[in-house]
């Protein structure tokens, strides 16, 4: 892989990691109410289940939509169930007292890997990045991609997660915590927009 299309995919991932998305907003409204240490293995299973799809789409995974057009399909309406859940499941995640970081379940790490395969905007990217920035579908080139993707995208991640523990800070009471959490259901609602829509 030349310099100039290592440099054009490290951008590519960092715009694509750091931009508001499901994962991202999902991370935000975890950092609030958990904080980060509890977030930690959402975060890696964002970073790490993601990683893993690029490799298995670099390798062949995509062709299956081309051979069966109607999984596409199935997979949207799939994913919109899915998002239209954690939305619900975050705008009604604030306690209504008591400590707000020890109540509840974060994500698990499995959990956020597998989200992944349901994520709209994982999609888009994963499939953005395998037919843009490898020169063929060699397994080291899929690799290459996937580990830049990996580097890069744990930092982005935890931007938003630290946010979301700082915004804590201003979500004292059990009313601004719950509205907090409906605004991110909505935004993650929002973010459906171009899946419904493409």
């Amino acid at each position: 892989m030349s310099y100039d299309l290592l440099l054009a995919l490290t951008l590519f991932a960092f715009v694509s990691s750091i931009t508001p998305g499901p994962n991202n907003l999902m991370l935000m409204a975890s950092g609030a109410n958990f904080g980060f240490r509890r977030t930690l293995p959402h975060m890696l299973g964002v970073v790490i289940g993601f990683t893993l799809m690029i490799v298995l789409v670099g390798v062949g995974l995509v062709q299956v939509f081309d051979i069966y057009p109607i999984s596409h399909q199935i997979l949207k309406v799939v994913s919109v169930i899915y998002l239209l859940w954690l939305a619900w499941k975050i705008a009604n995640a604030a306690p209504l007292e008591g400590d707000v970081q020890s109540e509840g379940k974060p994500i698990t790490f499995i959990q956020a890997a597998l989200f992944q395969w349901v994520n709209p905007k994982a999609w888009t990217m994963a499939l953005t990045a395998i037919s843009a920035y490898t020169p063929d579908q060699t397994l080291y080139y899929v690799s290459l991609v996937a580990l830049v993707f990996g580097i890069v995208n744990l930092p982005s991640v935890s931007v938003w997660t630290v946010l979301g523990e700082q915004m804590a800070r201003f979500l004292t009471s059990a009313a601004r915590l719950r509205a907090f959490n409906w605004a991110m259901a909505g935004l993650l609602i929002l973010s459906l927009y171009p899946v419904v829509l493409g």
